[in-house]
C-alpha cells in the first residue's frame, strides 16, 4: 500500500508512447525544449529586428519557453501551451531552426537599391505569364440571403404615418 502511494506519481509523470506513429516519447523533453528555444532565441537574432518573421519568432519562442521553465510536468507544458504534445513541440522547434538558417540564407528581406517592381495599373493589359485570379459565380442563396439582410435593415412601417428619422 505505502509503495503504491509513492510510486503511483512517479509512474504517472512517464509517458509510454506519443500515440504517433514514428515519434518516440523524449524521457527529458522539458530539457530538450528549453535548449532548443534558447538556442532560436540566440539564433533568431541574426534577422534584422524591424522584420516581422523574427517579431513573431521571438514572441511565440518566447511564451514557450517561459512555460517550459514555469511548469514542472510535461502534462502542464503540453495544457498551458495547447500545440500538441511536447514531442511534437520538439520536432516543430527543429524544423524552425531549420527555417532560420534558410532565411538567413534567402535574405527575403534584404530588396536590392536597383530592384525595379512593374506595376500594373488599372486597364493596363495583364502580361500573358502573370496568373490571374478569378472567382467563380456566388450561388443564388448568397443573394438570397443578401436580400433578406437588406430587407432586415429597412424600418418597419406599422401605420400610415410617415416616419420621420431624427
Amino acid at each position: 500500500m505505502f509503495l503504491r502511494l509513492i510510486s503511483r506519481p512517479l509512474m504517472a509523470k512517464v509517458k509510454e508512447t506519443t500515440g504517433i506513429v514514428g515519434l518516440d516519447v523524449v524521457p527529458n523533453a522539458k530539457e530538450v525544449l528549453i535548449g532548443l528555444y534558447n538556442k532560436t532565441l540566440k539564433e533568431i537574432q541574426a534577422v534584422p529586428e524591424d522584420e516581422g518573421y523574427r517579431k513573431a519568432v521571438e514572441s511565440f519562442t518566447r511564451h514557450r519557453l517561459k512555460v517550459c521553465q514555469e511548469e514542472e510536468d510535461w502534462k502542464m507544458i503540453e495544457k498551458c501551451l495547447g500545440c500538441g504534445q511536447v514531442e511534437e513541440l520538439i520536432e516543430e522547434a527543429r524544423d524552425e531552426l531549420t527555417l532560420i538558417g534558410k532565411m538567413i540564407e534567402w535574405d527575403p528581406w534584404g530588396v536590392p537599391d536597383d530592384y525595379e517592381c512593374e506595376v500594373i495599373e488599372n486597364d493596363a493589359p495583364i502580361p500573358k505569364h502573370v496568373p490571374q485570379h478569378r472567382p467563380g459565380p456566388l450561388p443564388e442563396e448568397f443573394y438570397k440571403t443578401l436580400e433578406a439582410v437588406s430587407k432586415k435593415d429597412e424600418p418597419n412601417v406599422t401605420s400610415g404615418e410617415p416616419q420621420i428619422k431624427e
